[in-house]
């Protein structure tokens, strides 16, 4: 009697640890959900402006769904607070970032027209140095030959760069074109003051 009462006693448990189990399986899944619909909306967003903490929260939101398969409710219950606020922080992250970039790129597209008006101007100059002074017979003075050279080399690495720069202005990347560009500007500079020219 003892013995069938013990089995009867088990089966009961198992009924109420299953039934336990089964309680948990739709929050668990509902908030899985939730997490991933959660990261899918700044999946984008975080993958331009902060894939490696996009990185770490994949791998937790992978850890859960693993647990989910394993039937581990309760393991994914205690784990969505430290998914969703992670998830939370990424959203944070990617937006700063968003707003600094965007911030950047107006300060950018501000500093691009002087730039694209000077510099054009500026290698047209020393286009016409160089030509004046390869025709020339006597070098003015401070002016060697091989600033001469250098100048002439330098005025295809000029033009090669400010076409980058023109094309990333045209495309809308007015934080790459003033980079480019401003490396133009300095390097004009140089070559300016090398042929005996003001800047």
């Amino acid at each position: 009697m003892k013995k069938s009462s013990l089995w009867v006693l088990a089966a009961v448990l198992a009924a109420v640890f299953i039934a336990g189990c089964q309680s948990q399986r739709a929050p668990a899944e509902q908030a899985v959900a939730a997490a991933e619909s959660a990261l899918t909306s700044i999946r984008d967003m975080a993958t331009h402006y902060a894939p490696d903490e996009l990185q770490a929260v994949d791998a937790q939101l992978s850890g859960a769904k693993d647990s989910l398969a394993k039937g581990d409710y309760k393991g994914v219950l205690a784990a969505m607070p430290a998914l969703n606020t992670a998830i939370s922080n990424l959203k944070d992250t990617a937006t700063a970032k968003q707003e600094e970039a965007a911030a950047a790129s107006a300060k950018a597209k501000d500093a691009w027209g002087p730039l694209s008006s000077d510099v054009p101007k500026m290698v047209d100059a020393i286009s016409s140095r160089v030509d004046i002074l390869s025709k020339s017979h006597h070098l003015p003075k401070g002016v060697t030959k091989d600033s001469l050279a250098a100048a002439k080399s330098g005025l295809d690495s000029m033009k090669a760069t400010w076409g980058d720069a023109s094309n990333a202005a045209s495309s809308g990347d007015f934080t790459t074109a003033v980079s480019k560009g401003q490396a133009v500007k300095d390097q004009a500079s140089q070559i300016m003051q090398s042929l005996g020219m003001k800047s």
